[in-house]
């Protein structure tokens, strides 16, 4: 019986449809050091499916056809360093959806959205946190914002 998911796959993997995928995987390898990991090149230089490496995930993408029309995804990304991510995003074209900021869940994040119009949030773990801890936390949060 075959493997499921197949070696170097992971069970369930975001799938990226745009106009231009190579500058979509110009972006992916500039913002997160992706590794191209498989290019199936198609008609007139199109990608007809690539798989990008994030550290042990795999982001696919193609580029848009007659059968697969663009897509927009939110896709969130754990980095070393989001706040270096986050300037990398912004070099390459992206548009700030948020700034790096510490969270009360022991996560730095920030987001950009690309010109494809895809959602990247991501994030430095930079505190374990216990789950009294974390429910303390999110009680304060919960009050601050309620103006108690």
């Amino acid at each position: 019986m075959a493997e499921t998911p197949p070696p170097g796959q992971s069970t369930v993997s975001p799938y990226l449809v745009a106009e231009g995928a190579a500058d979509l995987v110009a972006f992916i390898k500039s913002v997160f050091n992706a590794e191209e990991q498989m290019m199936m090149p198609g008609p007139d230089g199109i990608i007809m499916h690539g798989e990008m490496g994030i550290g042990e995930s795999v982001i696919m993408l193609a580029d848009a056809c007659e059968h697969a029309k663009p897509t927009r995804s939110m896709l969130h990304v754990y980095v070393p360093d989001v706040d270096a991510a986050y300037q990398r995003a912004l070099d390459a074209g992206a548009t700030s959806d948020r700034e790096p900021t510490d969270q009360f869940y022991g996560d730095r994040t920030a987001g950009v959205k690309d010109k494809f119009g895809n959602s990247w949030y991501m994030a430095t773990h930079v505190e374990d946190i216990s789950p009294e801890e974390l429910e303390r936390r999110s009680l304060e949060m919960t009050q601050q914002q309620q103006g108690g």
